[in-house]
């Protein structure tokens, strides 16, 4: 678990790391050159040619001391800037004429790269206000498409620091080093397409915590698991583990709330009861007998289930005709903790209300269409997307994708840095539904139950992938939600 933080924060932590070393920052560049050296020698140990990309501002004077270092070791070093865009800071010039002085020499791009075993992005770091443009594009464009390994220092050209948006060309690093503190950025969106391994150097800054600021947003990976999830007391019976009802699964689409049902199972639920079409119903229960399948059409039934279960979960398969619409018209009046995911966010979205105690899990299509606005705006900003979506529902929200997002009324968000591409595949989300209920039903808040099942969710994912995500089917999370769902054991 670690915290993650604005471009605002970072730019105060930097001053203050200046005030506390005494000089204008000069100490602090050289000891983020020397940082983005180290990586990348431990990283690319045989490279003997190095070429820098120089921006104008500090993030090239980072550059301009990487470059010298690497001279001084005996690489073939070549350091190229924009036609326009020399040093423009004091600090970028005395690094520059440090690395002159060394022999170096700096050249003027000309609409040719030069062979490198590496290339050094050190072009814009977090200075990105809008997508790159004219030549600064072509360079970018020329660099990802010469296929040699890349180290970026601080944030790929092109990646917005405070959203992991890419407004226009971005560089596809295999290597980024962000200097202080990790920004928010990194670790979510389309950044993740260009971001590589991410390494984090702290520079010595000796600041304490109140120094360092707030950070926008709390990282967890599947190191984290054993902190969030629950744990049983050995007398422990399965009333204690709760009782799950699933509504959904409309005609043709059986199978999405059995994986629900079934993920439920697996992440802890003691009780698990489905609500379907009746036609679907002895399928589910020749395909998972511990399951109390029934028809929701039988009043009866789904009455007395309504008030036996502790969690709802609506939406796998449920559709939006008029069957879909009385299913999801009962849920919400009910008081039970509720999951809702698919189709009855779409219901949602078209009668938007608050939803205080409860869950929604919405993809980015989802997410637009609860809070009326385009795909492309949840993705440019996930973060102030999550903020809108808990604002309007008050509830613990979900926002999935790359790095997915979770949030809830007067908490910190949480993002979840886990989950592979083999995942984006239909169904998953289904299972999601489950994971989430189960936690619920287990006496987890609403947002313990969406941080912890998000996690849960995305780490199973990425131990059903292995080395071979694509092709995988959600049920291939089954065996490893049960494995990752005991605390004791991750």
């Amino acid at each position: 678990m670690s915290e993650l933080f604005d471009s605002a924060c970072l730019r105060t932590v930097e001053a203050a790391a200046i005030a506390a070393s005494g000089d204008d920052g000069w100490s602090l560049m050289q000891r983020a050159g020397q940082a983005a050296w180290s990586s990348l020698r431990r990283r690319w140990p045989q490279a003997g040619r190095v070429l820098v990309l120089a921006g104008p501002g500090n993030n090239g004077g980072d550059g301009y001391v990487l470059a010298r270092l690497a001279l001084q070791d005996g690489c073939v070093v070549q350091v190229l800037a924009l036609a326009d865009a020399g040093p423009g800071t004091a600090l970028a010039r005395r690094a520059c004429a440090d690395y002159l002085a060394s022999g170096g020499q700096l050249l003027p791009w000309r609409g040719q790269l030069p062979e490198a075993d590496v290339v050094v992005d050190a072009l814009l770091g977090l200075g990105l206000s809008r997508a790159p443009q004219g030549e600064l594009a072509a360079l970018i464009e020329q660099l990802n498409a010469s296929a040699v390994p890349v180290l970026s220092i601080d944030l790929p050209s092109g990646v917005m620091a405070d959203t992991g948006g890419v407004p226009g060309v971005a560089v596809q690093a295999t290597q980024t080093v962000a200097m202080l503190l990790p920004s928010f950025g990194l670790y979510t969106g389309a950044a993740l397409n260009h971001v590589g391994a991410v390494e984090v150097a702290g520079l010595e800054h000796g600041l304490t915590r109140e120094q360092r600021g707030s950070p926008c947003a709390w990282r967890v990976g599947a190191g984290d698991l054993a902190a969030l999830l629950p744990r049983r007391q050995r007398d422990w019976h399965k009333g204690r583990n709760g009782h799950v009802l699933l509504l959904g699964g409309n005609h043709g689409m059986g199978g999405a709330v059995l994986l629900a049902a079934r993920a439920a199972l697996r992440s802890g639920a003691g009780l698990v009861s489905v609500a379907t079409c009746g036609v679907h119903v002895p399928a589910l229960l020749a395909s998972c007998a511990e399951l109390m399948g029934f028809d929701a059409a039988a009043a009866d039934m789904l009455k007395a289930r309504l008030g036996a279960a502790g969690v709802l979960a609506l939406g796998p398969g449920l559709g939006c005709d008029d069957w879909a619409r009385a299913l999801y018209a009962q849920v919400l009046a009910s008081d039970l903790p509720k999951v809702l995911d698919a189709d009855a966010l779409n219901l949602l979205a078209a009668a938007p209300r608050p939803l205080a105690g409860s869950v929604i899990t919405p993809h980015p299509g989802e997410a637009a269409r609860l809070l009326g606005c385009r795909t492309a705006d949840i993705q440019a900003d996930r973060l102030a997307a999550l903020h809108a979506l808990v604002q309007r529902y008050d509830c613990a929200v979900v926002l999935k994708g790359a790095g997915s997002l979770v949030g809830a009324p007067q908490a910190l968000p949480w993002l979840v840095d886990a989950g592979n591409p083999g995942m984006a595949v239909g169904g998953m989300g289904d299972v999601l539904t489950g994971v989430i209920a189960a936690l619920l039903a287990q006496g987890l808040s609403p947002l313990q139950a969406a941080r912890g099942g998000a996690l849960l969710h995305a780490a199973a994912g990425d131990l059903a992938a292995g080395r071979h995500p694509y092709g995988m089917m959600p049920s291939d999370l089954m065996p490893h939600l049960r494995v990752l769902a005991n605390p004791e054991d991750v």
